[in-house]
């Protein structure tokens, strides 16, 4: 089932890019560059080089942007020679659903690192504190409670932790 076959000439469909290793940063420039849609959600990381703190901001999903294109400006984006393969989104909604959440849960700790998707467990919703309004899935680890914040088209998630207290069963 192909979505590009559904849109409409002008309608932009999202796209997960499957980049060139270490050149998300590279695609989300050329893509601003020639008025694209980019979306790379990036996380902070503190490193000391010669007793000196430098902060650099990372993607966090290594390996992958998500593109919002029309078929026509495949071409351009194609061009770039950065992008292995552009892979169709079957839900688009439920991908636009989830990278608000990883968006929302990067602007209240820009530290959280990526972790694989995790299947197993219960569909929560955070109900306070600074995640409130989240969803994911709940995996305990060594007595501590994460929920995991799953990207589906790509097999990865963000962590979040969070305590039981502040979760309920989601619909």
């Amino acid at each position: 089932m192909n979505d590009e076959v559904n849109q409409a000439p002008g309608q932009q469909a999202w796209h997960v890019a499957h980049v060139k290793p270490r050149c998300e940063k590279k695609v989300a420039e050329y893509c601003a560059a020639n008025h694209l849609f980019c979306d790379l959600p990036l996380r902070e990381e503190t490193k000391i080089y010669q007793r000196r703190k430098v902060t650099v901001r990372k993607p966090v999903f290594p390996g992958y942007c998500f593109l919002r294109h029309t078929p026509v400006q495949r071409v351009t984006l194609l061009k770039s020679n950065l992008i292995v393969r552009l892979i169709p989104v079957a839900d688009q909604e439920r991908l636009a659903s989830d990278l608000e959440q990883i968006h929302q849960a990067l602007d209240v700790d820009p530290t959280l690192d990526a972790c694989a998707a995790f299947k197993a467990g219960k569909r929560v919703v955070i109900r306070s504190g600074p995640f409130r309004g989240l969803e994911g899935v709940v995996q305990v680890v060594r007595a501590k409670t994460r929920v995991i914040l799953n990207v589906e088209m790509i097999g990865r998630g963000l962590a979040v932790e969070v305590e039981m207290s502040l979760l309920e069963p989601a619909e």
